[in-house]
């Protein structure tokens, strides 16, 4: 498995390999020993599943609370997306920075995002299925979402606004200033 470090370099992306042939192919999505020997430790409790229909669908920017703090293995099985995992950790030279990746089933490429950071992603194509592990399971009292457009964050979603479909959720999120004065 190949693996890279992103700008922040606790956020990774990994490179499974795909054995192809006449019938298809196999492919290692997830190994303990081999995740381990490139550090990444976490163990993972819960596989989350999502169907996007459209291009432009918008999920984040989502993460839980400590101690329930999720470190997620985020990977697509059709279509692509732009994800964005935002630094929240509050003592980090990054705090407030984020990172993207496109994630996609042709590339068949993962990125790794740890405990610390919000995330989300955006659906560049339609039909859209993402597949990822957590290492805590979804607790709703610690869920919380930071506002996807924050202008202190600056991210740069490579859509126009009005394509967008969000959540209410993620349409009423708190700003990242906010966020700040809870930690």
């Amino acid at each position: 498995m190949k693996l890279e470090s992103l700008e922040i370099p606790e956020v990774k992306l990994l490179f499974p390999k795909k054995f192809e042939d006449e019938r298809g192919f196999f492919s290692e999505t997830y190994s303990q020993e081999v995740f381990a020997k490139a550090g990444i430790t976490q163990g993972f409790v819960q596989d989350n599943h999502s169907l996007s229909k459209t291009a432009g669908v918008l999920r984040g920017l989502h993460f839980q609370r400590e101690p329930f703090a999720q470190d997620k293995l985020v990977r697509v099985l059709r279509g692509r997306i732009l994800d964005v995992a935002v630094d929240i950790r509050p003592n980090s030279p990054t705090l407030g920075k984020s990172v993207i990746a496109e994630i996609n089933a042709d590339d068949w490429n993962q990125i790794f995002v740890p405990r610390g950071f919000a995330h989300g992603f955006l659906t560049l194509a339609p039909d859209t299925e993402v597949v990822y592990k957590v290492s805590r399971p979804y607790t709703p009292s610690a869920e919380q979402a930071i506002l996807w457009n924050d202008p202190d964050l600056a991210i740069d979603w490579p859509m126009d606004e009005s394509r967008l479909v969000l959540s209410a959720k993620d349409a009423n999120a708190m700003s990242f200033k906010d966020y700040l004065k809870t930690v």
